[in-house]
């Protein structure tokens, strides 16, 4: 079953770069086939109002668009299919108020779906979101993708000064193939005012507040808790059409939690 590890004086340590650390959380979806994601670590996001991103999805609880595979992995399926005055269904899951933390290695191993229209992510917001709300509460996208574009990925932050289209971030395209074809990693690792972004172990982005516009401010040093989900259509990609196939799976491997080790 899933793994949930919090740091021990006796927990094992491991090798991330010219880090070392120690699992605080994780989950390898080894749960029954047709399971849907563990209740002890993951919640569900439900609606189809857009997200404030014009997404096109209902966002459901159903095991049709999230569940475990039987084979070690978690699927978020995205189906063409009218739900709640919605043309698509698919599912957006988090650990808020389950699992939060500031600092560290953040990182999946995911395979992405290909196809217009579609945008899987995997991104943090600041566990004070309730309070404060976004932007305020920062937001770190870790991996995100448009299925038009299946070569390359984004990752950004959205704060006070710099959100929406003012984001901050860069891109990583593969020299060959697309993220479609297999299992990928992607990480950050946040430390007191800089977060790096990695794809596979290659770093490809490091932001600390000095990159931020004038009077934007640095919100990074909070706890955050972790989402992953499968949008359809919204302003970041093209609106989905007969090429895009359906359903269209995000194939989630695990997801893993870190801190350095003294």
């Amino acid at each position: 079953m899933v793994h949930l590890l919090f740091l021990l004086a006796c927990a094992p340590a491991d090798d991330a770069g010219d880090w070392r650390w120690v699992t605080t959380w994780s989950d390898s979806f080894d749960g029954e086939a047709g399971a849907p994601p563990d209740p002890e670590y993951w919640t569900h996001d439900v609606g189809g109002d857009g997200w404030g991103n014009n997404q096109l999805e209902y966002d459901t609880d159903s095991t049709d668009n999230a569940f475990q595979d039987g084979d070690g992995h978690l699927a978020i399926v995205a189906r063409d299919e009218s739900y709640e005055g919605n043309d698509y269904t698919s599912a957006r899951i988090k650990t808020q108020d389950l699992f939060e933390q500031a600092h560290g290695r953040f990182e999946a191993s995911i395979k992405l779906p290909e196809g217009q229209g579609l945008w899987p992510a995997f991104w943090m917001l600041g566990g004070d979101f309730e309070e404060v709300g976004w932007p305020w509460c920062g937001e770190v996208d870790i991996m995100e993708y448009q299925g038009e574009a299946p070569e390359t990925v984004h990752g950004t932050i959205h704060g006070p000064g710099h959100s929406g289209g003012e984001g901050i971030g860069s891109s990583y395209t593969l020299d060959d193939g697309s993220f479609a074809d297999g299992f990928h990693t992607f990480a950050v690792e946040i430390d007191d005012g800089h977060i790096a972004w990695y794809v596979d172990e290659v770093q490809y982005q490091r932001l600390s507040a000095a990159d931020l516009p004038e009077n934007a401010t640095w919100v990074y040093d909070v706890p955050f808790f972790l989402i992953l989900n499968l949008a359809v259509g919204g302003h970041y990609v093209e609106p989905p059409d007969e090429s895009t196939e359906f359903p269209a799976t995000m194939l989630v491997d695990w997801v893993r939690v870190r801190e350095r080790a003294w």
